[in-house]
């Protein structure tokens, strides 16, 4: 059966786009060479993500490019035949998006800007308004953003767009209230596992995690790139340090497989749930 091959990225890309430019040239090419279909690189790769989550300084925030600009051309010219995501801050007029795009060199595939901001983060950026698959080689795909991924709700509006694959791309820091010493047993670190594998198991998706690593203003940042199957189940991962997740698998197959005899989109009861189109104050 034809298998793709999937990396998901786990590094440090700080506010020097043309730093991070010439180190995904590196990236890129090792990947070309050990034949990646789709990789999926941190929130914030280019330009960086802000350095604190309660008191974030808009004049000081990462530089917002151009979404058709020639950043992005330069990733395009990259990627050839590879299909890569990547998160950028996007200038549109006088607002700033956390946003990420999906691009081949023949152009640009799908976008997203980020809809749920945590903390302070609107002080920062624009949201965004919702949430839509698209095409691409590899198959039928969607975006999230960071927080995004805490609600199942978009991650379920992709997947019933069609997506078979879920690309979540992250710039994720441990706690700011109350940080573990070690990475690892970081109340972050667990629900950063934990939703990556709750939104593929329940939407029997693949879903592909990227996240930023090491230290940007007073955020630490966990890593933990991995690729999750349809059953949840963790193909590959990294940990708190850079690397990449890579995995081989029949997309297709596989989402077929785990839909065969429990398809939860398709058993679902809708009328039971009149609550998810209300908005509440709690």
């Amino acid at each position: 059966m034809p298998t793709t091959r999937i990396a998901a990225l786990a590094g440090h890309f700080g506010a020097d786009i043309g730093r991070a430019l010439e180190k995904l040239d590196g990236i890129v090419e090792r990947l070309h060479a050990q034949r990646v279909e789709l990789l999926v690189l941190p929130d914030a790769t280019l330009g960086g993500y802000i350095g604190d989550l309660r008191n974030p300084d808009p004049a000081t925030g990462p530089e917002a490019i151009d979404p058709d600009g020639p950043e992005l051309r330069r990733v395009r010219e990259m990627a050839r035949h590879m299909t890569i995501c990547v998160g950028y801050a996007e200038r549109d007029g006088d607002r700033r998006y956390n946003a990420a795009v999906c691009l081949t060199g023949d152009g640009i595939l799908g976008r997203h800007r980020k809809v749920h901001q945590p903390a302070g983060e609107h002080l920062a950026y624009a949201p965004g308004d919702g949430f839509t698959a698209f095409d691409t080689p590899v198959g039928r795909m969607g975006m999230l953003i960071d927080y995004d991924k805490t609600f199942p709700e978009a991650a379920r509006t992709l997947a019933l767009d069609g997506a078979q694959v879920i690309a979540a791309l992250s710039a994720w820091p441990a706690s700011v209230t109350d940080r573990a010493s070690r990475l690892p047993n970081d109340r972050q670190a667990r629900l950063f596992d934990l939703y990556d594998q709750a939104r593929a198991a329940e939407n029997q998706v693949v879903l592909v995690s990227s996240n930023q690593t090491g230290v940007t203003g007073n955020l630490r940042f966990l890593g933990q790139a991995k690729v999750v199957g349809p059953g949840g189940d963790v193909l590959a991962k990294t940990w708190s340090k850079g690397g990449l997740a890579v995995a081989d698998i029949d997309v297709a197959a596989e989402v077929e497989r785990a839909r065969r005899v429990l398809h939860h989109l398709a058993e679902r009861r809708v009328g039971s749930y009149p609550n998810l189109l209300r908005e509440k104050a709690f």
